[in-house]
């Protein structure tokens, strides 16, 4: 199993993130093709108190190919030129597998 993390800073806006992200972002990354699960994270704060991220969110696909061939599916071009539209600037992804 491998995952595509992506972690968000906080926005300037977060409600009109958050409803970006919900309403549009997170529906269209949810269509790409052998996706098993995605699961998104509110990121509340560090054991030092405040925190600058605002959300983490992983991708679950079963090998590495399915990953890329979602990355680079019409679904997975679309998520993410919509990603860059709207969260370019706060967002940094990382693939990751368990070991």
């Amino acid at each position: 199993m491998v995952k595509l993390v992506a972690i968000y800073r906080k926005p300037e806006n977060v409600k009109e993130f958050d409803e970006h992200y919900h309403n549009v972002h997170a529906p269209l990354a949810a269509k790409m093709p052998g996706l098993v699960k995605l699961e998104v994270n509110k990121v509340y704060g560090t054991p030092m108190g405040e925190s600058d991220l605002h959300l983490i969110a992983e991708m679950y696909f079963e090998t590495k190919e399915a990953l890329a061939n979602a990355l680079s599916s019409p679904e997975g071009r679309a998520a993410g030129k919509d990603l860059m539209g709207f969260a370019g600037k706060l967002v940094s992804m990382h693939f990751a597998e368990a070991l």
